[in-house]
């Protein structure tokens, strides 16, 4: 038992300014240092641990008492009996200690804790979206944002399990958006790959849960293929009072085959209008996502009414990036719902046609009525057309027959704003290139 030699608290008090003493010695290795850095007393305890002499701090006084140090003392040298060092315990302690005031100041900031997922991921989207297009950035941080922090955001990156990252993927599929839940889990694997990259985690949860989603269902868009209608839709179109932007997304989104958000994010600096061509980024097409990262442009020619569109608008938004910008903010892009809603507004509904259907209406009419190959109408729609090797084409494949193709179809569809009788009658005038008949049955 230790001998103590400092009779209580009140010979402590007694101390004053200019006592000549260093310390005041309690016995066994505990002592009491006078006036500390900062002005304050301190108390110590010297001990040996593996033959090496150390010292451990106990506290400061007065909120560390006399009979609190003691405690502490006798607590210490019981780790030393049990092998243990109090000064690791001590160096743990302030870890932890400057740990908690760090993720309370962090909360206070609106950040997440240090090494969670939100913060890893959030890291990891700052460094990619740089590479990506506006809107694909944006939809890649909401999905997180709004399917995945609440649930795991704040959990070390290093301690997620596969059940529960497979436990968020359900809630987003009981909603019905399979699609969401297969591109949520995609960006989950890339946080966590990033992690284990950074030394943030050993292991990638994500990795064997794919087979665990459901399949999304292919998606069918309404769409017009009779030509006669179909004229009658276009020429809603072109009375259709609206700004000169979205007049121009009107015109432009029946004739180009593109999707509408692929047509909707398009940049001025992608539209070469002399060379009649634009060139869509990776990150914008429908993809897989490492595609979307590595993978080539798609190609769009532009037929001649096309550039014509596009050199009547340029004056107007050309002095920045966005082609089809919004109406109240010139940096995004109109809203996703501006072309169905002008088709609303023109007495087409929602079951007879979308802005996505376009490229349904295209996808017959161009090999029916104009008997272009379905291979050249599958490579300008951006699908995967393999040839009878199994091989996907390049992505520049057909150019010269997609210009071709493009230009009369812009053609055709301005004899059906005409009204023209007996267009596309007769025999189709393209042979297919290659496996004609699968090809035109595949589902869009």
């Amino acid at each position: 038992m230790a001998r103590y030699l400092i009779p209580s608290d009140a010979t402590i008090k007694a101390v004053r300014s200019g006592d000549p003493r260093k310390r005041l010695t309690d016995g066994d290795g505990l002592y009491f240092l006078l006036f500390v850095k900062g002005g304050a007393h301190g108390w110590r305890l010297d001990y040996t641990f593996q033959g090496r002499r150390k010292t451990v701090s106990l506290g400061t006084y007065p909120s560390t008492t006399l009979a609190i140090a003691r405690r502490k003392a006798d607590a210490a040298r019981e780790m030393v009996a049990d092998g243990q060092d109090p000064s690791q315990e001590r160096k743990a302690e302030r870890v932890v200690h400057t740990q908690a005031i760090e993720a309370e100041k962090r909360q206070q900031q609106g950040l997440p804790p240090i090494n969670s997922f939100e913060e890893v991921a959030r890291e990891w989207f700052e460094i990619r979206r740089g590479g990506w297009a506006l809107g694909y950035s944006e939809k890649v941080i909401a999905r997180l944002e709004n399917d995945v922090f609440p649930y795991v955001g704040s959990l070390p990156v290093t301690g997620i399990a596969p059940t529960q990252l497979l436990e968020v993927l359900r809630r987003i599929e009981a909603r019905g958006v399979i699609e969401t839940a297969h591109r949520a889990l995609e960006s989950c694997g890339q946080i966590f790959r990033y992690a284990i990259a950074t030394g943030r985690s050993p292991t990638n949860p994500a990795r064997d849960l794919k087979d665990a989603l459901r399949r999304p269902e292919p998606q069918h868009f309404p769409a017009i293929t009779n030509p006669k209608r179909f004229g009658e839709l276009l020429r809603a179109c072109d009375a259709y009072a609206a700004t000169p932007v979205v007049r121009a997304a009107l015109k432009l989104a029946p004739m180009l085959l593109l999707r509408p958000g692929e047509l909707r994010f398009a940049e001025w600096p992608e539209i070469d209008l002399d060379a009649a061509l634009w060139t869509v980024p990776s990150v914008r097409m429908k993809r897989e996502l490492r595609e979307k990262q590595q993978g080539a442009p798609h190609l769009v020619p532009l037929p001649r009414q096309a550039v014509a569109v596009l050199r009547d608008l340029h004056p107007l938004t050309g002095h920045a990036a966005m082609v089809f910008r919004g109406e109240r903010h010139h940096h995004r892009p109109m809203s996703e719902n501006t072309i169905n809603a002008a088709l609303r507004a023109m007495g087409f509904p929602a079951d007879e046609v979308t802005g996505h259907g376009f490229r349904a209406t295209a996808r017959t009419m161009l090999h029916e009525r104009l008997g272009f190959s379905p291979d050249v109408i599958e490579a300008q729609l951006a699908h995967s057309v393999r040839d009878s090797l199994g091989r996907a084409y390049n992505r520049t494949e057909f150019l010269d027959q997609r210009r071709e193709m493009l230009q009369a179809w812009a053609d055709y569809l301005d004899k059906l704003r005409l009204g023209s009788k007996g267009v596309g009658s007769g025999q189709p005038k393209r042979a297919s290139l290659e496996h004609q008949s699968s090809a035109a049955e595949r589902a869009y």
